[in-house]
């Protein structure tokens, strides 16, 4: 019988659980991303427009990052899989942010980095093909902007009749003296 007892991981891998733990419960939204053959320059680069974007890009070991998911309140056992392979997380407060940046590398044709998995808005997105409905996702901000524009609408049509009620009224009455005269 082979009973292989586990070996607690070190205060210092306890210590990255902790953090990983602490930031994933800060940001509504976060983003697994496969940034295996980026080399440093490049992953300067992603750092630095990652960083103009306001999103967080935390690398970390997936049995890490594993063992941080099963230690927090929602089941994130969806985006296990996708822990292969090096992974980028990236945290943000606007769901659709990581997913245009992620979508500009894709548009020059670029493999990596390279969307794995994400959790936007409660919910999870697993694949690549899941960039498209991530990048399109309308952000607070948007939603707001878009209510307001509906709201504002009716109410410039109404506006703008009356004003044209009112110059007519003002035409009709500059006309009516002249023509008595």
């Amino acid at each position: 019988m082979n009973m292989r007892k586990e070996k607690p991981f070190p205060s210092r891998k306890v210590a990255v659980i902790d953090q990983l733990k602490e930031t994933i419960s800060a940001y509504p939204h976060f983003y697994l991303v496969d940034v295996t053959a980026l080399d440093s320059v490049a992953t300067s680069e992603l750092r630095r427009k990652c960083f103009k974007s306001n999103i967080k890009m935390v690398v970390a070991k997936n049995t890490l990052l594993h063992k941080a998911f099963e230690a927090l309140d929602v089941d994130y056992s969806p985006l296990y899989d996708s822990l292969k392979g090096t992974t980028a997380i990236f945290f943000t407060e606007t769901a659709n942010v990581p997913g245009k940046l992620l979508k500009e590398y894709a548009s020059k044709k670029k493999t990596t980095p390279a969307l794995k998995a994400a959790y936007a808005e409660q919910g999870f997105y697993v694949g690549a093909d899941q960039l498209n409905v991530l990048a399109s996702i309308k952000s607070k901000n948007e939603l707001i902007a878009d209510v307001i524009a509906l709201l504002q609408s009716p109410i410039r049509n109404i506006v703008s009749a009356l004003q044209n009620k009112a110059e007519k009224a003002d035409e009709a009455a500059a006309e009516t003296p002249a023509a008595e005269a």
